[in-house]
């Protein structure tokens, strides 16, 4: 495996070099080929306008339209076999004089044509005398316009690729002037450039020679030398850090591995993650147990925070002039809101709801004392508000924390449905009249049971009927947030308590529940949510 690494990595290198030669030589190759085609036709077309030029004194430009008309024959024959002889001579292929429509350039008259087709291996055909033709295309169109017009000295049209089957061949065209300095007519000679041909590809040829000369020596040398340098110190530091990650034992220190920054750096990074990986293993299997054990004690606090509230339904079988029913859902493994009823005698309930501050194990501790303290001081008798301010001042003694509960208590006389109650910054509770909808009970509020001791807290009163219902919950209802960070809000509550109202406590809290749970759907839960519902049914029912 190691071998088949050390191999792999040295030819990926290598063949990287390589490669990268091969693109540069192809570069160059292109470049310096690109340059020498140009210069190479620059060179044709200046050679090839000498000859052109030379070839048009040849030509009276004063007799072209005489000897179109057919006069001065012997005149006409005589300047064609010198343009005969002289194309044999330069070995062009053709030569070709003709007079254009300086209307639109679109139509020309042939004069003179002398071919010589054994040149290029052409089979072109001599033009008559008088042979009329459209020109060819738009360049020899405007080629002719600035002869014509004597905007340029000379044109040149290059077929490097012809496409009617010819060999490569540039086309000069240079004026015929008259005696007063006009053009006259045109005269247009081909020339083969099968030199290009074979001069380019014999540059070819050797570049790529070369090329691939120069690769395989860059090769053999890169090959010994990155084995040497790299891959060797690599292949080290790979076989000890797949040591380590079968054995998870310290070796053997790299050490200095090369005297390249990089890869000395790598054996001493592998050094000091083993170092560092052996600690932290020993580190983590005992962080590990004391997760569990932690762990374990926080199952235990749960269950005994779920012990300490009523948590079995229905919680009073045996009265049926009353219905109550509750839920609390920790964000965590335990929270700190909680809710507590008992019977203080046969016909008065206690109802308290409560939010202490923060979350975790610290606030589950602090709820049970408030929830003990409550509990305590309500069997001993008196008003809620007498209640609250003797817990807050028992909290306060004691609070170095500086821990602080919201807390909504009542106690409810169940033989007249009068409730005296009083609010330590709680949530307002939201009360259903019999065959009405939810509406918040508003109250003065008064401050929260731990800021500071010698609060003194008020009662009020409120009249229940029956089939009326009371609803108090944790600001964790109202609070529940989407993915959005957006809020389940009162008012989103209190119309999920009006469609849920036709059932039992315990239906309602369940309704509410699923419509706060499809709100916030994927959203983790941020705070506790806690619920609970009090009805008060018929006055005449009483004890069973």
């Amino acid at each position: 495996m190691n071998g088949k690494l050390r191999t792999s990595m040295a030819a990926n290198f290598i063949g990287g070099i390589v490669a990268a030669l091969l693109v540069f030589g192809v570069i160059v190759g292109a470049l310096g080929f690109a340059s020498f085609t140009a210069a190479f036709q620059k060179e044709y077309a200046e050679s090839t306008y000498h000859m052109a030029d030379t070839a048009a004194t040849l030509v009276n430009g004063d007799h072209l339209n005489a000897y179109l008309a057919g006069q001065l024959p012997e005149e006409y024959e005589q300047t064609k076999r010198y343009l005969d002889a002289y194309c044999k001579k330069i070995s062009v292929t053709m030569i070709y004089v003709i007079q254009v429509d300086t209307s639109d350039y679109g139509r020309f008259v042939s004069i003179f044509n002398p071919i010589d087709n054994s040149v290029g291996g052409t089979a072109y055909t001599e033009w008559e005398l008088g042979h009329r033709r459209d020109t060819t295309n738009d360049e020899y169109r405007e080629k002719y316009r600035a002869l014509y017009e004597q905007t340029a000295p000379y044109e040149t049209v290059y077929r490097t690729k012809p496409t009617d089957g010819q060999l490569p061949h540039v086309t000069t065209l240079v004026p015929v002037r008259d005696s007063g300095g006009e053009t006259a007519a045109i005269l247009c000679m081909q020339r083969p450039m099968s030199e290009l041909t074979g001069v380019r590809r014999a540059y070819l040829r050797e570049v790529g020679i070369w090329t691939v000369l120069l690769a395989a020596l860059a090769a053999a040398s890169a090959s010994l030398h990155v084995r040497r340098r790299y891959v060797e110190p690599i292949r080290r530091a790979s076989e000890e850090a797949a040591r380590f990650a079968r054995e998870n034992v310290k070796g053997e220190p790299l050490g200095e591995l090369s005297p390249f920054r990089e890869i000395a750096g790598l054996a001493r990074s592998i050094d000091t993650m083993e170092t560092d990986m052996v600690s932290y293993i020993e580190n983590l299997t005992a962080a590990t147990a004391e997760r569990e054990r932690l762990g374990a004690e926080l199952s235990v606090a749960a269950k005994i925070q779920e012990n300490s509230i009523p948590n079995d339904f229905p919680a009073f079988p045996g009265r049926t002039d009353f219905d109550v029913y509750a839920v609390m859902d920790p964000a965590k493994e335990v929270g700190g809101d909680f809710y507590n009823f008992f019977l203080v005698d046969d016909d008065h309930l206690a109802v308290v709801i409560g939010d202490v501050s923060g979350k975790g194990v610290p606030a589950a501790l602090f709820m049970m004392v408030t929830n003990i303290l409550i509990s305590d001081r309500t069997q001993m008798g008196g008003t809620p508000a007498e209640i609250l301010t003797y817990v807050n001042e028992n909290i306060c003694a004691h609070n170095k924390a500086d821990m602080f509960v919201t807390l909504w208590l009542g106690i409810l006389e169940l033989s007249t449905g009068r409730m005296t109650a009083a609010n330590a910054g709680h949530d307002d509770a939201a009360i259903c009249r019999r065959d009405g909808t939810f509406e918040l009970y508003p109250t003065k509020h008064s401050l929260v049971v731990g800021a500071m001791p010698g609060v003194r807290y008020r009662d009020f009163t409120l009249q229940l009927e029956p089939g009326d219902r009371l609803f108090l919950y944790t600001d964790g209802v109202p609070e529940a947030t989407d993915a959005h960070n957006e809020m389940f809000t009162i008012e989103r509550m209190l119309g999920a308590l009006d469609r849920n109202r036709d059932g039992t406590p315990q239906e309602l809290l369940r309704g509410v529940r699923a419509e706060v749970d499809a709100f916030v759907g994927e959203a983790p839960q941020f705070d506790d949510l806690t619920m609970l519902c009090v009805e008060l049914k018929e006055r005449n029912a009483g004890p069973a």
